[in-house]
């Protein structure tokens, strides 16, 4: 058996940045650090950021008075924000900047009046954070399509004073078929100049689809609540190869491995190299002899620190 390393894969410059702010935090600060949710969506790093002391909280009630708390890279509400002011919380944003540019779209659209379409997984953290910078005091509103069958039943206001945005996160394709649906029913409606999918979910799309072309089995490292590591597997799995979300080794079935002569390996935006290192070494030590990494984009996006936890 022969493994093709998808290029880019692991980390993102969001993921790293969210994750260099938990860690300085924990220096300056020392434990117990509390984040709110899940600081990226990976098993193996929240684990061991709790072993390094952080609590990982959902509400800031959680959270006692006097104390650092960091909100996780997918957003939050505004009314987290601001009650974390008025407590007088200690408060380190890791919000990825990319997620914090639809958040300031989100706020232009409002304070225009408009209605806002948000295309999103509901549930997701990204998506309530999103939902919550909306600001309907100036007449506007918001209203979330997962679909384009989302799309044809929407109740619309104000067709000519609409726009659109987009999770971070989402399967490109998926996002410009509803975009279609929403331009082709509402030729008016206004988006963002480029579509609001991260630069890493892209090109990590993109990698799989070279791999699918080439492989018969695809092997995903991410967690099963990471929403870009959820969109690779599926494009596997539409691509017509089998597909599998996994954490680590510990998940993989062997029977996965009976017959396949060529294995894509790939991983989300929120895994680290490390799981695919490991990854790579169990199916060395279940026959495989060749590990060849595919071309690709070569990333160079890097994010800065707040002022207050950056080096002299």
């Amino acid at each position: 058996m022969e493994v093709q390393l998808a290029n880019p894969r692991g980390f993102c410059a969001g993921v790293e940045r969210a994750i260099d702010i938990v860690e300085r935090a924990l220096e300056i600060h020392g434990a117990p650090l509390y984040v709110r949710h899940e600081v990226v969506h990976n098993r193996h790093v929240v684990d061991r950021l709790r072993g390094a002391g952080v609590i990982f909280v959902e509400e800031l009630d959680e959270v006692p008075d006097g104390q650092v708390v960091i909100f996780s890279a997918h957003g939050v509400p505004r009314r987290l924000q601001d009650e974390a002011k008025q407590r007088g919380l200690t408060v380190f944003d890791a919000t990825c900047p990319l997620v914090t540019k639809v958040h300031i779209e989100v706020s232009r659209y409002a304070k225009e009046g408009r209605e806002v379409v948000l295309i999103g997984h509901a549930g997701h953290p990204e998506v309530e954070g999103t939902l919550g910078q909306f600001d309907e005091r100036h007449g506007g509103r918001m209203v979330l399509v997962e679909s384009p069958a989302d799309v044809a039943t929407l109740e619309i206001r104000q067709p000519d004073r609409l726009a659109y945005v987009s999770q971070t996160t989402l399967s490109m394709d998926d996002t410009a078929e509803i975009i279609g649906a929403l331009r082709e029913r509402f030729p008016a409606i206004e988006g963002p100049r480029k579509m609001d999918i991260c630069y890493a979910t892209q090109n990590r799309q993109d990698a799989v689809k070279v791999l699918a072309a080439d492989c018969d089995l695809l092997l995903v490292v991410g967690s099963k609540n990471s929403s870009n590591s959820n969109r690779l597997r599926e494009i596997g799995t539409r691509a017509g190869i089998e597909s599998h979300l996994v954490d680590g080794p510990a998940d993989v079935d062997p029977q996965w491995l009976a017959g396949k002569r060529r294995i894509g390996v790939t991983a989300g935006a929120s895994a680290p190299e490390l799981l695919v290192n490991e990854l790579i070494e169990f199916l060395r030590s279940r026959g495989v002899n060749e590990v060849v990494e595919a071309p690709g984009i070569e990333e160079n996006v890097t994010f800065s620190l707040p002022q207050a936890l950056r080096r002299a």
